[in-house]
């Protein structure tokens, strides 16, 4: 699962967030994505964790828009 390699390479490695970031990915990942596309999502879920945001609905709704926006 994408989400769990990015978050082990980010060093985020506790069971309690690995859960988190790993619901908040299932929400947000379609069925038939591209490798890429999962990747980039991930990528966006685990950069708003490191930023602060810890709150899964306010994670899923930032984690929606690209990086920087």
């Amino acid at each position: 699962m994408p989400i769990r390699r990015k978050a082990t390479e980010a060093g985020i490695l506790q069971p309690s967030e690995l859960a988190l970031l790993g619901r908040v990915f299932d929400q947000l990942r379609l069925d038939g994505q591209a490798e890429d596309t999962r990747d980039a999502i991930a990528s966006r879920i685990i950069a708003n964790y490191m930023a602060g945001v810890v709150d899964e609905a306010e994670l899923v709704s930032l984690s929606r828009q690209p990086l920087g926006r």
